[in-house]
Order: C-alpha cells, then structure tokens, then sequence
C-alpha cells in the first residue's frame, strides 16, 4: 500500500489501491448484462451517445483494438474508449493540472479529493474500499500537466461501481478542512519535541527530496524550463508546501476538475454505452469553461551552468560524490514522429555496451553510472535531451564534458551501426506483440502525456507506422544531432555537489520555518489549532457508518481457481521440462532455474553480481555489444537473477539457485537458445576493466535504492534472523548486499572477485540440477524442442566442487537500525510462523489484510503523517510483518505494531470486515497474468493448481474467531525489529547496521 513511481516526477497517491463497488449480489441476469463482449460496431461516425458526439474511429490492426474518441457536447469533455477483446477492463479520469508555483497543490488535492465526497461521505473511502473491489490495479497520480484516477477490474459491477466512487471523489469531493490538514500540512504540538509541522504529502515530499538522485533530476528540470510550469514542483517543495491554504485548494478544484479540462479514457471488452449515459449523468450540472493557460513553452536562454548543493552518495563512493549533466532542449514533443525517432535515438545513444555514450564515459570509470536524469524526457511541451554522470570527481567535469560533445559530433558524423538500430526497432515491436495482463494500463501510460497537450492519442497507438518511417529516413539521427546538439540554442549544465551537513541544513530551514510559521500567531491562534489537532485526531479515532460505500460479496468471487494446462516432460535424457501450450501471439518464452538447495552459502553474496556480469561482460569469443545486439535483433531480453524459495511444508528447508527468462518470436527460437548457452558457457569475468564499472554501478545504485523503498530493505533485515529463505534474501538483495557491494568497491582490486564469479558459474550450471518450462504457440513446440535439447547437451555437467558447510541456521530475535541520509523513515517488525501447507497460513494471510485496513491506516497513515503502512504475510516464506514508509516518527511506529495485536486480541471483527480482507485477498489471487506467467506457480514454487484450490477454498472458511486465535499464536510472542531512518534517531541499545 506504499511507494512512488517515477515518471516525469510522477506522485502516487498509494502503490497498489483497490476501490470498490455496491452491495448487490450479482443475479445471473446481471452477470449476463456483463459479460456480454463489445458493442462498437453499432457505433458510427457522427452518432450521438448520451451527450457525447462520436468525433472519431480507428482501427489499429497491430494492437488488435478499435480507437474510439468522443467528445461531451455540453462541457468538451474528451473521452478515448479502446475496445478490445480483454477482460481487465480500464477506467481514467484525468484533469489538466499545471501549476504556477510549488505549493504541491495538486498533489494535495490529489490526495484530498478521495477523502470522502458528497454521495459517499466517509473518511478516506479510497483506501477504505481497498477490501472491497477485485480490482485488478487503482491508483491516483500527479505529473508536470496532468493529475489521473485509473483503476482496473475484471468484474462489471465492480467496474461500475469503482466509477461511480472515482466521478463521485473528483466532481463532488467534500473537500473538508480536516482532510486537507491530515493529507497536506498541518502544524501540530508534539509532547517532547514542541511544534512539528506534519501531513501525509509534506512527509512523503521530505523523503522523496532526501533521494539524492531524484532531488538531482527535479532540480536540473527545473533549472532547464525558467518561466514555465516546470520550474515548479508540482508534487510539491517541503519548504514552500506550508504556503498553500485551504482557500487556495478549493479554488484549484473548482478551476481544474471540470469537465471541460477532462480526458476520460475506457479499455476492454465493456459496452461504452452505459459508461457514456453515467458520465453524463454526472456532469449534467456543468457548462464549458474556457481551456486554463500557464506558460509551457520555454525561451531558449542559450547556455549556462548551475551549481547545487545535494546529499552524500555511499561512504564507497570516496571522494567520488559529485553529479553533472548536460541537457539539451529538443522536440515539440507534440511530434509524434520526432518524439518517437529521438526515444529510438536516446536508446542507442546511452544504453547497452555498444552505446557510445556508455563507452564513453562508463568504460572509462568517469563515473559510478549515469546521472538518476539521463536519457529522453518527453513529458514537458517541450522534451530534452540529457547526459549526465553520478559518482563523478569535481576535477573530472571538464573531462567528462568534452567527452559528452566528442561523442556527439561523432554520432553525428557517422550514425549509429544498421544492426544496432535495426535490433532497437525489432524490440519496438516484439515489446507491442507481448501479451501482458495490464496492456490496457500501460497503453493508457503511453498515450497521456501527449493527449493532455492536445496530440491525438490514437498516433501513439500506430507503432509500425512510425517503425516502417523510422526504417526509411536516411541519416535520422544525424539530422537529430544536428538539430538539437550541434545548433542548441538551449543547453544546461548542472553539477550537485555533496554536502555532508545537506540532511542537517534541511532540519535547520524546517525548524526556522516552524519559528516563523509560530511568529505569526498568536496565542489565541495557536489554541485554535489545537483545538483542530484535536477535532482531527478524534476525527480519525471515529468509528464510521461504512454502509453507504460500494461493495462486492463473496458471491461475486469464483469458488474455483483458473487452471493452467501443463505437459510434463523430460528432455535431454534427464532434464525436466514443463510444456504450456497457449495463445501467446507468436513468441515462445523460456524459464529455467539451476538450484543449488542450500549449498555453498559463502558464494550466495555473489550472485546477484554474478547474474548482472553473464549480460554485461561479454564472452571469450565475441564484446558484450556485438552479443548485445544479437540479443535485442532475436529476444525480448534475456535475463539472470538470483533465485530462492521455501520448502512448502517446512521453513527449514530452501532451494536456492538461479533463473534465467527469455523470449523471441517463434522466428528466431534457434538462436535465442544459442545466445542462452553462449552466455552461460562462454561470459568472461576475467574482463576487469568492466567488473569494476559494474560493480561501482551496481554499489551506487543499490544504495540509493534504499532512500526510495526502505520499507522493503527493512522487512528483508527484520526477517532475515528468522528463516533460511529470509536469511539468503538479505544476503542476495538487503542490506548485507548493498554492504558487500559498497566493500567490494572500496577495494579496487576485482582479481579474487572473478575467481569467485567463475566458481559460481561451476557450481550453478549444473544439468543435473537444472529444470526448464517452456510456454509458445502449438506451431512452436517442435522448433523449441529441437533447440532446446541442442542447447541442453551442450549443458555443463555437475562440477567436482565441495560446499564449504554453513553455520547451521538457528532462529532468533534483535533489534537493527541502519543510519542513513534520509530525511523520514522505515520501520519494520517480522514474526516466523508457519509453512504454506498449514492450515492456519491461510489465517494470518487475511489477518494482515484485516490488521492493515481496520488499524494500521489509521495509525499510521492519518495520526503519525507517513506515506503508508500496514501488515502483510508472506505464505511461502512464513513470514509475518509489520512496516512503514516515509515515516516521521518510525520509532513510535514500533509501538503502533504492538497495539495491533492488542488490538486484534480485544476486537470483535464483524462480518463485513471478514468480507472484505476476504476480497482483498482474493483479489490478489485473481489478478490477470502474462502469458508468460501462466502455470508459473508450480514450476517456480511447486505450488499446483490442486494446492492453489485447497488455499482458496481455505480462504472461503475462515472465521472471525480464527483470526484472533492465531493472532495471539504467533504475533505475541517474540519478533525481530528494523528500523531505516536519520542518524539523529535515538535508538540506543539496538544494533547497528552500517551500509
């Protein structure tokens, strides 16, 4: 229920929400209402619907969809429908949202408006109907232009409903006072620590502005765009938040969620029509009001350099703390083609070992990676162009500049090899053919940025259009160069220096901004929000009515579990292999996995970099870019990664090991094989000039990961002293990892790395360990076969290496707290329970959904001001956790965590709160999959469709009393703690994790 994403400095207003729909059990009569498919083609050009003129209709064959665009008569509300045969259907609503200053006003509002609105008038219904849809995504987001509410669901009426509650909470929101100080700011007498200034957004900012990578990429935009929407936050500055009002948010709404400012868009299989007749219904009240203008259109200011001040990068990085780039304003990203050709021209330009850019200034160790805002960005009226470095030396700059133009100028004269941008266009098109479960989502993504800025979002969708164009347009990128590199009449270079007293100076000018904020008010005042801290924390303490909110039943909830037809097989004489026939659009996907159980324990720290070097280190026989290209001309990718899971009837026991993942067209399954089995038999670690790139990339990167998802590195910590699984997590992707990076680093000399690499590989590719699952078309399981077997005999045999015995694992319980440059914190609390065949898995999985919704929102959320938290249980693992993220008070949470098993202990739980953490449950059991995931479960796991429909129908069972039974088995009793946050924290006593 936490996190961001970052895209053209994107805000969410959660992770992953579900919203919900009304209390009617769906008749069969309803059911047939909807399920019955599309009905567009009785829709013409120029028809009338329910106030909506049909504008325009497109077919786009590659996609398999028919673009429909309407437009509201009354108000010139637009509206895109996309129909298409697909079962998760997808709803947005979406307002033109720019801003002229960096209060976070829309942010804010953003998160205001699902506070409660006139047709459902309770607190927080956005999150409170979490447990009550089977929706499949929901979510709300802030960009530069534009604030969305999408969501998505395989349900009718569930579909109906989560659009009644999204129209409901943007036209008709309360809009209440109270709302607006608990999601935006407020100031608030702490006991101990005397006036604070808090709010859900104000925190989440502060967090978000303590990543040094994304402040370095919003500070450079908006240094690029004077004069423009961009050179404010429209998520939101912590120092300038506290200027925006109540009165001003209120008259933001009433401004920008009109209709007349509006993108709705639709996807799926659902009729329009209804969908048209309820909009309207919504909106009848409404008039058209004139289009909002703020200025987005930049004046060229020629060149100039700007220095600022940012926080430290990792204690590995040395002396090495210094980020700078370049940027160069390009296209009119209302181009279609041209905002195409220059993303095209970006990849080629920066990414991948061939990139020159990459040899340029990564081969070389100029810095530890690319600077967090390198690469395209068409998400302003204006996009640019940027390269950059992080990790970099002060006295280096000039080097790395004339590095920059240097390559320029030659990718200017000479282009880019024919094979390289024909592999760039091949992986286009395959990304396209791709069957994933939220294609309707992302088609959306795609097509949103420029249809704010008034493009016709249907050229987005014809990508072999701008492919076939793209193919024929001789000396593109040099023309592009010439364009907006060699002639830029608008260039910027930002450099952000590390200032180790950067965190310290940001609790100064908070702490100066409180004085002056306590400075304006007198004692009257100051009474007077106390006053309303206190209507608000009774507010928040309230038990509500929530009948009046839309919900589904467990009727609506399909007793059986879909099932995913396998063959099992063996190839190679002893290799097992799991066949799925299936549509998949002519692409073959291949996983296999070698395991190792839980043997050679001191090699598991080296596997993650062991999996990122079989693709970036190149072979004995050929770089890494001639294998690059051959990669992206033939598969979608093919990717390692480090692979471990839990024993389903103990927690003892583990398999741990790697897995590898490719896909082709059935076209060229022969040679995605072969460039599987050139990467495991021939990659070279010996190559140390690229290992030390990789891992001071790999060390940079991990790192800063932690500022932006600290909740997940706190849980793995907080586990990792209770099961072997977690134990080996920690060690493959924790903070013993980021440590073990950081080190390795620091060391410089890689030469007993690459042995350790090579061992890794002799241990790990191993036939008799290996197992494969192979899912394609019925026309491509001969030719996978073929190749598969081809590659299998090839296949290392089982090595002569001795595992070193391990300690053997003993579970205990600690308290850790790792220091970091973070403005806000994490904390996290992890209880060992019970294997995934238990009878009371089941149990706790809904309890944490139950404990989240019914306690820890509100704890944490609305009464401690962070972004999010909640509980959740991980049934392979056996694992039960508590956490927070982006929180103020992260100590105090730990107490928060006790009081909901004190809470749990005491509480009557009603049936409707048992049917909902039930729904929520279940509707992350049904979320549609890619056809690449499909049968998944018992070839990763080895849980079958047999097992999954025992779990489901344990799900049904559950009662009230189970929930409180196991509640007191297994969460009162000893756990371990984690703690992320600044090193001012008092956290005595507890051990320190240093990274």
């Amino acid at each position: 229920m936490v996190g961001t994403v970052s895209c053209a400095r994107i805000l969410q207003a959660t992770s992953r929400a579900r919203l919900g729909a009304f209390s009617l059990k769906r008749s069969s009569q309803l059911a047939r209402r909807f399920s019955s498919t599309r009905s567009s083609s009785d829709i013409a050009l120029g028809q009338q619907m329910h106030g909506f003129l049909v504008e325009d209709i497109q077919s786009v064959s590659e996609l398999k969809l028919k673009a429909i665009r309407l437009r509201h008569e009354r108000t010139g509300m637009e509206w895109l429908h996309i129909d298409r045969d697909d079962a998760n259907n997808v709803f947005s609503i979406g307002f033109n949202t720019s801003v002229s200053d960096s209060t976070g006003v829309p942010h804010i509002l953003e998160h205001t408006t699902l506070c409660g609105s006139e047709k459902y008038p309770v607190r927080d219904p956005f999150f409170k109907m979490l447990n009550r849809s089977l929706s499949t995504f929901m979510n709300a987001w802030t960009a530069h232009d534009y604030t969305q509410y999408p969501f998505s669901t395989q349900n009718g009426q569930d579909y109906e409903n989560l659009q009644s509650v999204y129209l409901d909470a943007v036209f008709r929101p309360l809009l209440r006072e109270m709302d607006f100080r608990q999601e935006g700011w407020r100031m608030e007498r702490e006991k101990d620590l005397g006036w604070q200034i808090k709010g859900v957004v104000y925190n989440e900012m502060k967090g978000a502005f303590s990543d040094a990578g994304s402040l370095f990429a919003s500070r450079a935009e908006q240094q690029m765009f004077p004069g423009t929407t961009y050179q404010f936050e429209s998520g939101g500055d912590p120092q300038v938040i506290p200027e925006l009002t109540y009165e001003q948010l209120k008259e933001f709404h009433a401004r920008r969620y009109h209709p007349s400012n509006a993108r709705a868009y639709s996807y799926g299989s659902f009729a329009l029509a209804p969908q048209l007749k309820r909009v309207d219904a919504v909106i009848a009240g409404y008039t058209r009001q004139p289009p909002i203008v703020v200025p987005m259109d930049v004046q060229p200011f020629g060149e100039k350099m700007v220095t600022e001040f940012g926080p430290c990068e990792s204690s590995s990085a040395g002396d090495k703390q210094t980020k700078f780039s370049i940027s160069y304003l390009a296209n009119d990203m209302r181009n279609v083609y041209e905002t195409f050709a220059m993303s095209v021209f970006s990849g080629l330009l920066l990414h991948g070992a061939a990139a020159p850019m990459h040899q340029a200034l990564l081969d070389t160790h100029m810095g530890s990676d690319y600077s967090s805002n390198t690469g395209y960005s068409p998400f302003t009226r204006r996009a640019s162009l940027t390269v950059g470095l992080q990790g970099l030396a002060d006295a280096d700059i000039p080097i790395v500049e004339q590095r920059i133009s240097e390559t320029m100028a030659r990718v200017g004269e000479q282009g880019f090899e024919q094979r390289r941008v024909d592999a760039a266009l091949a992986s286009v098109e395959l990304a396209y053919k791709h069957k994933t479960g939220d294609f309707g989502m992302r088609l959306m993504q795609s097509v949103s940025t420029g249809w704010f800025h008034g493009v016709d979002p249907v050229e987005y969708l014809r990508v072999s259009e701008n492919v076939g164009r793209l193919r024929a347009d001789t000396g593109v990128f040099s023309k592009l160069v010439e364009k907006y590199v060699a002639k830029s009449n608008h260039k910027l270079k930002f450099v952000m220096l590390a200032d180790p007293r950067y965190m310290q100076g940001l609790n100064e000018k908070e702490h100066e901004l409180i004085q002056t904020k306590l400075a304006q008010l007198s004692p009257a005042d100051l009474e007077v929000l106390d006053a309303k801290n206190a209507e608000l924390a009774a507010e928040q303490g309230r038990t509500e009515d929530l009948s009046v909110l839309p919900t589904l039943t467990l009727d609506d909830v399909a007793p059986t579990a879909r099932r995913f037809a396998v063959d099992m097989g063996v190839c190679a004489e002893s290799v097992p292999v799991q066949w799925r026939t299936s549509a998949t659009n002519g692409i073959s996907y291949v996983r296999a996995i070698n395991a190792v159980r839980d043997k050679y324990p001191e090699l598991w720290p080296y596997m993650n970099l062991f999996c990122e070097a079989l693709t970036y280190q190149g072979t004995r026989s050929r770089t890494m870019a001639e294998v690059e290209t051959d990669m992206r001309l033939y598969t979608g990718g093919i990717s390692f990664a480090p692979f471990v899971t839990t024993d389903l009837g103990n927690l003892g026991h583990i398999e741990a090991g790697i897995s590898i993942g490719t896909h082709s067209l059935d076209a060229n399954i022969e040679r995605m094989y072969a460039l599987v089995q050139e990467l495991i038999l021939q990659t070279d670690f010996t190559n140390e000039s690229r290992l030390q790139a990789l891992v001071a990339s790999m060390a940079t990167n991990m790192y800063n990961d932690v500022a932006g998802s600290g909740h997940a590195y706190a849980r793995r910590l907080a586990a990792s002293t209770l099961t072997p699984e977690m134990r080996a997590v920690e060690a493959l992707d924790g903070l013993a990892q980021v440590r073990f990076l950081g080190d390795m680093r620091r060391s410089g000399d890689l030469r007993h790395v690459a042995e350790q690499l090579d061992k890794v590989r002799r241990v790990v590719f191993d036939r008799s360990t290996l197992r494969t699952a192979v899912t394609a078309n019925a026309n491509g399981v001969d030719a996978n076969q073929r190749a598969l077997e081809q590659m299998l005999h090839a296949y290392p045999s089982p090595t002569d290496l001795v595992s070193a015995d391990g300690p053997r694992f003993e579970a205990q319980t600690g308290q850790y707290f790792c220091p970091m440059p973070v403005a806000t914190g994490y904390a996290a609390q992890a209880t060992r329970c019970v294997p995934f065949v238990h009878a009371d898995s089941v149990k706790l999985q809904i309890l944490a959904k139950l404990m989240t919704s019914g306690f820890l929102h509100r704890e944490i959320r609305e009464r401690n001001g962070a972004y999010g938290g909640g509980a959740a249980y991980s049934a392979i693992q056996g694992i039960f956790s508590f956490y927070s993220y982006r929180d103020p008070v992260p100590r105090d949470t730990l107490a928060t965590f006790a009081k909901a098993v004190e809470w749990i202990s005491t509480h009557s739980v009603s049936d409707r709160e048992l049917r909902e953490a039930k729904l929520s449950v279940f509707g992350d059991l049904d979320a549609p999959l890619s056809a690449a995931d499909e049968g998944m479960a018992g070839f990763m796991s080895g849980v079958s469709d047999d097992m999954r429909q025992e779990r489901r129908d344990g799900f049904f069972a559950v009662e009230a009393k189970d929930l409180r039974d196991v509640a007191e088995k297994y969460l009162a009793g000893e756990h371990t703690s984690a703690v992320i946050g600044p090193e001012s924290l008092d956290m005595s006593g507890w051990t320190r994790v240093q990274v």
